[in-house]
């Protein structure tokens, strides 16, 4: 049980990762503020180190992980694409990247829960991936 609870939330934050990675790629080039722009690269940073974690543990699993919900990735892509199309500014960059994080939160917040006997270090990883997601949300607030 632990081990298999251990597959399916590296499997969530794998997901979870990869959403997080391509939402702040798909925005990065449209920030006009330089500490907007840094701020959401550093962010991709902190992702992809975590990435690259959870993949050595899916590896260690013999797990292929999973990518984000084809669907879910599109449609957020669309709905990037058309509101940056509208209007460029930070405030609309900010509002998107908000929603996202605040989703990811909630979908790794139920995910903590659903898997409750996974490891602690996948539970460490999905806490600190909560946190850097909540940790951009405050961050990008004075854009909004």
């Amino acid at each position: 049980m632990i081990e298999q609870d251990t597959i399916k939330l590296l499997r969530e934050c794998d997901a979870g990762v990869q959403m997080g990675i391509a939402s702040i790629k798909d925005v990065l080039d449209y920030a006009k503020s330089e500490q907007l722009r840094k701020t959401l690269y550093d962010c991709k940073e902190e992702h992809d180190k975590l990435n690259n974690e959870i993949q050595q543990l899916l590896e260690k699993y013999n797990d292929d992980g999973k990518g984000p919900n084809p669907i879910a990735k599109g449609m957020s892509w669309m709905k990037t694409t058309t509101m940056l199309s509208i209007d460029s500014s930070d405030k609309t960059i900010a509002d998107l990247m908000t929603d996202g994080c605040n989703m990811g939160v909630k979908s790794l917040n139920r995910y903590l829960n659903q898997y409750e006997a996974a490891d602690e270090v996948s539970k460490d990883i999905a806490k600190r991936l909560i946190n850097l997601e909540e940790r951009l949300a405050i961050d990008i607030r004075k854009y909004l």
